[in-house]
């Protein structure tokens, strides 16, 4: 009997009564349970999040900054509302701690009272960072916390952007600032470097001056000090003149006070000595100048006389035969005569050189021939005149002590104006040098205040003063610098459309399983019959292949028309999971026609494995490395891949690589299961008493 004949006769049994029928239902709709029923309770979560209660607390009391108001806490509410992320309570902090941990409230976001003023500080001297305040409970469930810290990263994500938009407005703003008071700084330089020239060129002029100020000042500490001296003496002097005149005004006084009496009784006595007086200096004068006419010939005459009688007496007494009796007076004589012409010499002697003061003598009684005859014509009014004169000796008196005590007061300034003087000397020198320096500097300062505004004006020129619109859009860049680009380049449309490759495969492999309790893995009637091997093997293969074509049929019309499972290419999804339900169908008959009892338990543990090794949820690569190296060696791994290209889009070559190793692996468990059938055609004790019947 042939192989399809035998399945044939297999899948007739169903047929016979009402529980057979029903167990052929139930093994056809069975994958529904694990595909159609798993993929339906979570096909799109994410697109139901706001039923999702969570617990929304905000304290947050505003901020003024830059004269605005803020209210980060209240923008943000507003915005949660209208996205609808969960189902929003806006409750007190107390009653969303609560609520999250008795589970009313699957977590709780709170703005605290200061997240205004934290985002706010941005643009003062102490920014600070607002925070977000997340609760969580896992024990009410896990996802939900793992969904929320990605919903309030992006939450966090726009109120940092909308802060940093707030915060860059306000600098580029004070670039506008800048690039104003930048100009006025320019502008202000080019003032500063002017006035900077002149007072370079002034400090010039000053240290020029303070060259000519420090010589002038050497000059006056030296004249100063020459004053000083001469101030001494004058002090010296005055004083002694006031001491003098002291005495003067003290005779005068004296003498007044005997002659004044006599003066006044005297006048006539003393009228007439005076003009006596004027005689007797005229008659002097007149003598006077006939002794300077007479003295140098009365001197030649006296040497002459003198001569003579030195002949004489040296005729008379040294060289004659006898001496003459009267030598004695000769020689007196002589000795007379000598000492006349010596006097005539001294007489001549001093009248030459005495010309002078002999002159001056002459006119001196000139003067007091005059002052004589001038005091004989005042005589009659003397009294009267010694009267003024004492007087005015007397004032003299007062006049002299007022010089001496404002020589002292001199001499005293004069010191201290040297002190003063020699100070001013050494500033003066130092103010020199200063000066040079101060030209030096300046002139550096001139160059620097140049270059200043230079720089001033070229950094005004590269500061840049934006407009409203260029802030608008300079912020928007900077406050979100980065986009992301997101090109998905085939987009599963939902959460269950990402894990149909994954629960497909799951379901007809237990839809494989359950036909294979039902249906006997090796056709006892062939087994008896002794058919060849590999048409037991057929013939306990294709009746489960032929369930499980109707299986696939059902679970991809439920999938696509109840659940709404979209496949790009629909026809070779279908044709596909045929060729994997023969796949599976062969593995499970193996192990069930090989192993027996036990096969069954092998099934699920291949089952198992290949579970958690395919990479159906997340990457392979984030399992452990145990998953990782069965990863190549289970056809699931090859099946969620294909069938993710074949539902969502892509390249077919994982699709050809899947078939060829799910053809590779349905013919080797097809080989293998003839060779246990053609073990079991053989009875063994093992056999007839199975230690384990199931």
């Amino acid at each position: 009997m042939r192989s399809p004949r035998l399945a044939a006769l297999e899948l007739r049994r169903f047929g016979r009564g009402k529980l057979p029928r029903a167990a052929l239902v139930a093994l056809l709709v069975l994958p529904l349970l694990y595909g159609a029923l798993y993929l339906w309770s979570f096909w799109d979560p994410y697109g139901r999040l706001d039923r999702i209660p969570v617990a929304l607390v905000n304290d947050d009391k505003g901020a003024t900054a830059g004269g605005k108001r803020i209210t980060a806490g209240d923008d943000i509410v507003a915005g949660l509302r209208d996205s609808r992320t969960f189902e929003w309570h806006e409750v007190s902090d107390e009653e969303a701690r609560k609520g999250v941990e008795n589970g009313t409230y699957y977590l709780s976001l709170t703005m605290p009272d200061d997240f205004s003023r934290r985002i706010a500080s941005s643009s003062g001297d102490s920014p600070e960072t607002g925070a977000l305040q997340v609760r969580t409970n896992d024990a009410n469930n896990y996802i939900v916390g793992q969904i929320s810290r990605t919903v309030f990263n992006e939450v966090r994500s726009a109120a940092s952007t909308k802060a940093s938009r707030t915060f860059l407005d306000k600098i580029f703003v004070s670039f506008s600032d800048i690039h104003g008071k930048t100009v006025t700084a320019a502008e202000g330089a080019d003032r500063l470097n002017t006035g900077i020239g002149k007072a370079e060129k002034g400090s010039k002029d000053l240290a020029d001056g303070l060259k000519d100020a420090k010589s002038g000042s050497g000059t006056l500490a030296k004249g100063l000090k020459k004053l000083g001296t001469g101030a001494g003496d004058l002090e010296d002097g005055s004083r002694q003149v006031a001491d003098g005149t002291q005495a003067l005004a003290d005779q005068v006084n004296g003498v007044y006070d005997k002659a004044g009496p006599f003066l006044r009784s005297n006048e006539k006595t003393i009228g007439d000595t005076a003009r006596l007086v004027s005689d007797s200096a005229k008659t002097v004068k007149d003598n006077l100048d006939v002794l300077m006419k007479l003295a140098p010939a009365a001197d030649r005459t006296a040497h002459a006389s003198s001569a003579v009688l030195d002949e004489v007496y040296t005729a008379r007494c040294e060289t004659a035969t006898l001496p003459d009796p009267d030598c004695a007076d000769l020689k007196r004589a002589k000795t007379a005569a000598a000492e006349v012409a010596t006097v005539a010499d001294d007489l001549g002697t001093l009248v030459a050189d005495q010309d002078g003061d002999l002159r001056t003598m002459r006119a001196n009684l000139g003067t007091l021939q005059r002052q004589a005859d001038a005091l004989a014509e005042r005589a009659p009014h003397l009294s009267e005149d010694v009267d003024d004169a004492v007087k005015k000796i007397d004032k003299l008196n007062d006049g002299a002590r007022k010089v001496a005590a404002g020589a002292r007061k001199l001499r005293t300034g004069l010191g201290t104006a040297q002190t003063g003087a020699d100070t001013l000397d050494q500033g003066i020198g130092t103010a020199a040098t200063g000066a040079q320096t101060l030209n030096g500097g300046l002139y550096k300062l001139s160059d620097g205040s140049g270059r200043l505004a230079g720089g001033l004006h070229d950094g005004a020129r590269r500061i840049p003063d934006y407009d409203k619109r260029q802030r608008d859009a300079r912020t928007g860049v900077m406050a979100d610098p980065v986009q992301l680009a997101s090109q998905d380049l085939h987009k599963a449309p939902n959460y269950g459309t990402g894990f149909a490759p994954y629960f497909i495969p799951l379901s007809l492999w237990v839809g494989a399983m359950v036909a294979y309790m039902l249906i006997q893995p090796l056709n006892r009637r062939a087994l008896s019959a002794g058919s060849p091997a590999w048409r037991i093997a057929l013939a306990g293969w294709l009746p489960v292949v032929a369930v499980g074509v109707l299986q696939v049929a059902a679970l991809m019309a439920v999938l696509h028309w109840a659940i709404g499972l979209e496949m790009l290419r629909a026809a070779g999804t279908i044709g596909f999971l045929f060729l994997v339900t023969a796949c599976f169908a062969a593995i499970v008959q193996w192990l069930n026609a090989r192993f027996g009892a036990a096969g069954r338990i092998l099934v699920l543990a291949l089952l198992m494995l290949q579970l958690t090794s395919a990479g159906g949820t997340y990457p392979v690569q984030t399992s452990p490395g145990f998953f990782n190296a069965i990863h190549p060696f289970l056809p699931m791994s090859y099946i969620v891949a294909a069938l993710r290209r074949l539902i969502t889009g892509g390249g077919l070559g994982p699709v050809w690589q899947a078939a060829a190793v799910l053809a590779a692996f349905t013919a080797g468990a097809l080989a293998l299961t003839a060779l246990a059938a053609r073990r079991r055609q053989v009875w063994t004790p093992a056999r007839l008493h199975p230690e384990l019947s199931l």
